[in-house]
């Protein structure tokens, strides 16, 4: 059985007690939050929405993504980094 969810805007395909990388969930270590789910498949058996429930594991950083921008005529150089901010998420129950 795998599940189609629906987790801070963005959709993960997962089976139950699959660990997650989503955007910054609201909430402590531990906590349980409700996830939507989109379409569950059992056996071909297919179903639309329905509730899962996920377990936040973790806070943590994604690695460091660099950008550079040139604009040659103007001699102009611009090197920008950013790190995105995830938790680390684990799929307890599926409904």
């Amino acid at each position: 059985m795998f599940v189609i969810l629906d987790i801070a805007g963005q959709q993960f395909k997962a089976k139950e007690n699959d660990t997650l990388y989503v955007h910054r969930l609201q909430g402590n270590v531990g906590d349980v939050v409700d996830v939507k789910v989109l379409m569950s498949s059992n056996n071909g058996a297919v179903a639309m929405n329905g509730s899962a429930k996920a377990e936040i594991l973790n806070h943590l950083q994604g690695d460091k993504v660099i950008t550079f921008h040139k604009k040659e005529e103007k001699g102009i150089l611009k090197k920008i980094g950013h790190r995105e901010a995830l938790t680390q998420v684990k799929i307890t129950s599926l409904a």
